[in-house]
C-alpha cells in the first residue's frame, strides 16, 4: 500500500507534487512576534453574527485542487466561508499588472477575500523572494505560508524583505522527515529573527509527527501567522500503527482546545480548514468538517 501521506500531483504547471513544490518554490516568510508589531491583520471581517464568533474562518485552496478556479471560489461561499488561503496552481504567483488586475477582479466577483499565500519554498534567492513579496503586497496577501531552507543567508534575506513590506512570513510544518517536523524545529529558526516572521500551524501535520498542536500553538504564542485545520487519527493496521487524514472532528485533534488557545492569543488571521482527501468531491467532507468547527466554536461559549 503506498503511504497516505505522499502527496498527490495536485495539477501544478510542472505536475509536481506539493511536497517537491515546497522544497524547489520561491521562498516564503513567516510572521512572528507580538500583535503590535506584525503586519496588520485584513480588515475584512469574520462578520458579528458568523458562526465561527470572531474567528476568520476559511479554507486553504488546495482542499479543492480538484477545481478549477471559478468553481473552487463558488464551492468556498456555498460552504459559507469568505476567507482563502490560495495555492498557487488558484491563483498563479505574477506582479504584472495586467495579472493583478485579472486575479483581484476574479476574487472580487466571487467575494472572497485572499488574506495568505502558499506554501512557498524559499532560498536566498532575492530577485525570486522579492518577486513573492511583490505579488503580496499587490495582492493584500497578509502572510505567505513558507518552507524556507534553514540557513543563515535565508533567513537573513528573509529579514529584510518582510521589514520593507511587512508582510509576514509563516513557516509550515509538514510532518516527518520534513524540514519543519517537530514545534522545535520552528521555533529555534524563528528565534532572534525579525518579528513578522513566524509559523503557520498545521495541525494535522504535528499530529503526524506526534506534536500536539494545542502545545504547538501555545508554545508559538504572537508568533502563530497562519493556521492549517487538519485532523489525523492513529490506528493500528496488521500490528502497526499508521496516520491517516480524517474530517475534522473524527481523529485526534482538540478542535476546540486549539480554538481555545487562539482565542486567548486574540488570534485575528485566517484559521484555513484543510482537507487532504477525496480531492475529486471534497464538498460533503469539508461540510462535516464546518460542522465540526461551529459545534467546538459554540462549546467556547
Amino acid at each position: 500500500m503506498s503511504d497516505p501521506f505522499r502527496q498527490r500531483k495536485p495539477g501544478f504547471p510542472t505536475d509536481l507534487s506539493r511536497r517537491s513544490f515546497l522544497a524547489g518554490g520561491v521562498a516564503a516568510g513567516v510572521a512572528i512576534g507580538s500583535q503590535g508589531l506584525m503586519a496588520p491583520a485584513t480588515a475584512f471581517s469574520a462578520g458579528k453574527d458568523s458562526p465561527y464568533a470572531e474567528f476568520k474562518m476559511g479554507i486553504q485552496s488546495y482542499s479543492l485542487r480538484g477545481f478549477d478556479t471559478p468553481t473552487a471560489l463558488k464551492h468556498t461561499r456555498k460552504l459559507g466561508l469568505k476567507f482563502w488561503e490560495a495555492y498557487p496552481r488558484h491563483v498563479p504567483l505574477g506582479t504584472l499588472p495586467a495579472h493583478i488586475a485579472k486575479q483581484k477582479a476574479i476574487l472580487a466577483k466571487s467575494g472572497i477575500k485572499l488574506t495568505a499565500y502558499g506554501v512557498l519554498g524559499f532560498d536566498a534567492n532575492e530577485a525570486k523572494t522579492r518577486q513573492a513579496f511583490d505579488f503580496a503586497r499587490k495582492m493584500g496577501i497578509d502572510s505567505l505560508s513558507a518552507n524556507p531552507k534553514k540557513d543563515k543567508a535565508t533567513f537573513d534575506l528573509l529579514d529584510r524583505m518582510v521589514e520593507e513590506y511587512k508582510v509576514a512570513i509563516a513557516i509550515h510544518n509538514h510532518g516527518p522527515r520534513a524540514l519543519y517536523d517537530k514545534i522545535s524545529d520552528v521555533e529555534t529558526m524563528v528565534k532572534d529573527r525579525h518579528p513578522l516572521i513566524g509559523a503557520c500551524v498545521d495541525t494535522g501535520h504535528f499530529l503526524r509527527s506526534d506534536e500536539d498542536p494545542v502545545e504547538a500553538i501555545q508554545r508559538l504564542g504572537q508568533r502563530v501567522f497562519g493556521v492549517h485545520l487538519k485532523d489525523v487519527k492513529t490506528v493500528t493496521v496488521g500490528g502497526k500503527k499508521k496516520k491517516l487524514f480524517k474530517i475534522v472532528g473524527e481523529g485526534d485533534l482538540d478542535v476546540a482546545g486549539c480554538l481555545k488557545v487562539l482565542r486567548k492569543l486574540k488570534y485575528k488571521r485566517c484559521v484555513a480548514l484543510e482537507y487532504e482527501e477525496n480531492p475529486k468531491n471534497p464538498l460533503s467532507d469539508l461540510a462535516v468538517c464546518l460542522k465540526s468547527v461551529r459545534a467546538a466554536v459554540k462549546s467556547l461559549g
